[in-house]
């Protein structure tokens, strides 16, 4: 059943069918026929089945502006939990909570923050140092319960680095499927670390 708050119906979770697939969002229409728009972090994009996809279930979190309400929507409890408390450090909104839960996977990125890495976190598009210091330093405590109880092993998840996930959607963005352009990515990393994103790219398109 959806929360209340205020006056507002807040969604927690839409089941429905699977319209649409994008980058950065997805379509969902439920049983009513009504059809909503879901922000999505790229890491998820490759447990997203191919539309149109019936009885499919997201996790959802709702922000609530004076001017627009927006959904993101994630595969599993512990990524909405990551990105709802990203959005409560200072200077991090929702364009950026989602920038960092497409440059890592949300077990990588919840090391991090418990980890203090400035450096990780600066990769991020839209992330200063000074930003990601801050962030550290009002998270790392916050999120040590979530980096504790991560789910999956290493590597279980596409984004392991920034170069890779925009490898990975320069490769969608030119029609290739994100299965195909994740196993193109992952096996020209196996040559070594690129100096560059555009060079991971040709690697991967060197393998197809």
């Amino acid at each position: 059943m959806p929360l209340r708050h205020g006056d507002v119906l807040l969604i927690s979770r839409l089941k429905g069918t699977l319209v649409s697939r994008e980058l950065d969002h997805i379509e969902v229409e439920t049983a009513g026929g009504v059809v909503y728009e879901i922000q999505i972090p790229l890491s998820i994009l490759e447990r997203l089945p191919r539309p149109p996809a019936p009885d499919f279930e997201i996790r959802t979190l709702q922000v609530v502006r004076e001017d627009s309400v927006t959904l993101y929507g994630f595969m599993e409890p512990f990524e909405r939990e990551l990105f709802s408390r990203l959005l409560g450090a200072s200077g991090v909104g929702p364009k950026v909570a989602l920038a960092m839960l497409s440059t890592y996977s949300a077990r990588r990125l919840a090391q991090a923050l418990a980890e203090k890495d400035v450096n990780a976190l600066k990769q991020v598009s839209g992330v200063g140092k000074k930003t990601a210091e801050r962030i550290v330093l009002e998270l790392a405590d916050r999120v040590e319960d979530l980096a504790l109880g991560a789910p999956g092993p290493a590597g279980a998840e596409s984004g392991d680095g920034p170069g890779a996930q925009e490898a990975v959607a320069a490769l969608v963005a030119l029609g290739y499927s994100f299965v195909d352009a994740d196993a193109a990515v992952r096996g020209a990393l196996t040559q070594g670390e690129p100096e560059s994103t555009d060079e991971l790219v040709r690697r991967a398109l060197a393998k197809r």
